[in-house]
């Protein structure tokens, strides 16, 4: 059975992965799920279309010929893209973690079953959306300025380049701006595991850390978590 076509103001998904038979048995199962589905084999083939046409959300391979779908996420994350929910078939902690910590939303390794991934993408749409919605405060720690509603850092000034996860982490920081955030409670919210809530943390300080070995803004609470604070010293 052929799926109706999704109303144009449907949510706009884009599958990537070299597998022919997954790319069509994907797109056919979301679009009965009322998405609206674009598919592409390999991110030369993603990035053509990215430049033409919006998405509010991308599912991404990992393992691909020619770039992979790690090099893809990094660039979309720099280029301020959407949600991107990657699929992969190392299901190891250390391959989700690398995922996660390139700035995916969230992982899910292959064999998985569709209504999983159909509940996985409303989960991760759902908290963009309230990432969007939400009120962020401005915050200012050294010459750092936050501004929670862009997710916009500066530094003496300068812009300085975050990935997804790495505002979101600020963000969840800044909302609790001089009292410690659990790392269970980041981890949630990040839709991650503990320590990839750490790897965020240990990349964010190299940006704003002029020691990040010896922090003075995002410090760690010994057996709690993080606290992001204008405080210097011990």
């Amino acid at each position: 059975m052929i799926p109706e076509p999704a109303a144009h103001d449907a949510v706009h998904l884009m599958v990537v992965d070299d597998d022919d038979r997954i790319r069509t048995l994907l797109q056919r199962f979301l679009m009965n799920k009322g998405f609206r589905v674009a598919v592409a084999a390999n991110a030369a083939e993603a990035r053509a279309q990215m430049e033409r046409l919006a998405f509010d959300l991308v599912v991404l391979d990992i393992m691909m010929p020619g770039e992979d779908g790690l090099s893809l996420l990094r660039f979309m994350r720099s280029t301020n893209g959407p949600p991107v929910l990657m699929l992969s078939a190392r299901g190891e902690v250390e391959s989700r973690i690398e995922g996660l910590s390139a700035g995916a939303d969230d992982y899910l390794a292959k064999p998985f079953e569709p209504e999983e991934l159909a509940l996985r993408i409303h989960a991760v749409l759902r908290r963009s959306r309230n990432s969007e919605e939400s009120v962020f405060p401005r915050v200012r720690f050294g010459q750092a300025l936050f501004d929670g509603p862009s997710g916009e850092l500066k530094i003496a000034g300068e812009a300085v380049p975050l990935t997804d996860k790495e505002i979101e982490l600020l963000r969840l920081l800044a909302q609790e701006f001089g009292r410690p955030v659990s790392r269970e409670a980041l981890a949630q919210a990040m839709g991650g595991l503990e320590r990839s809530v750490d790897v965020a943390v240990t990349r964010l300080r190299r940006k704003v850390e002029t020691d990040p070995d010896n922090p003075n803004f995002i410090r760690t609470v010994r057996g709690i978590g993080y606290v992001l604070t204008a405080a210097t010293g011990p």
